[in-house]
C-alpha cells in the first residue's frame, strides 16, 4: 500500500459551465497533473441542478490550478480541503491477446494481488482496429491474464 499525503482537495460548484466545455475540462486538470478530476450532480440553493467540480493534487500546484480553476470554469470561489490518500501499491504487465497487446494493471495489498485491471485506452484502441465491441477486449484481456496466472 502507498500513502500519498500533502494533497489537497478542491471542489467548485458550477451551475452556469456549458456542458460542451465538461469533458475538455477534465483533460485539462488531467494534463496540469492532476491525480484525480471528476464531476458530481448536486442540487444548490434554489433548488438550481449544477455540477461539483473535485480536483485531488498535490499542495505544490495550488498556484497552478487556482488559475486554471478561475480562467477555464464558471466559479467564483472553491473550497480546499487537506487531504490523504491510500493506494494499492500498482505496476502493470502486458498480456497477449489475439487482438493485440494489453497492459494490466495489477493491485498488491502488502504484497499480495487483490485488484487487476485490463488499461481502458489499450483495450479502446484495440476495438476500434479490430471492430470488436470494447466488452470484448476487456474479456479477452481477462481471460489471458487469468490463464497466465493459472500457469504460473
Amino acid at each position: 500500500m502507498e500513502i500519498d499525503d500533502e494533497l489537497l482537495l478542491l471542489e467548485a460548484n458550477l451551475d452556469d459551465q456549458s456542458p460542451e466545455e465538461l469533458s475538455p475540462l477534465l483533460d485539462l486538470f488531467l494534463n496540469a497533473g492532476v491525480r484525480d478530476a471528476y464531476f458530481t450532480p448536486i442540487i444548490m440553493k434554489k433548488g438550481r441542478p449544477a455540477l461539483k467540480l473535485s480536483l485531488l493534487f498535490n499542495k505544490f500546484k495550488l498556484a497552478e490550478i487556482e488559475e486554471l480553476v478561475f480562467t477555464h470554469t464558471s466559479s467564483f470561489g472553491f473550497r480546499i480541503t487537506e487531504t490523504t490518500c491510500h493506494r494499492l501499491a500498482r505496476h502493470f504487465e502486458e498480456v497477449q491477446t489475439k487482438y493485440g497487446p494489453v497492459k494490466i494493471k495489477i493491485g498488491e495489498y502488502q504484497g499480495k494481488r487483490v485488484s487487476f485491471a485490463p488499461e481502458f485506452e489499450d483495450c479502446a484502441l484495440l476495438a476500434k482496429k479490430s471492430g470488436q465491441p470494447l466488452k470484448v477486449i476487456f474479456s479477452e484481456a481477462n481471460h489471458v491474464y487469468l490463464s497466465q496466472q493459472k500457469e504460473s
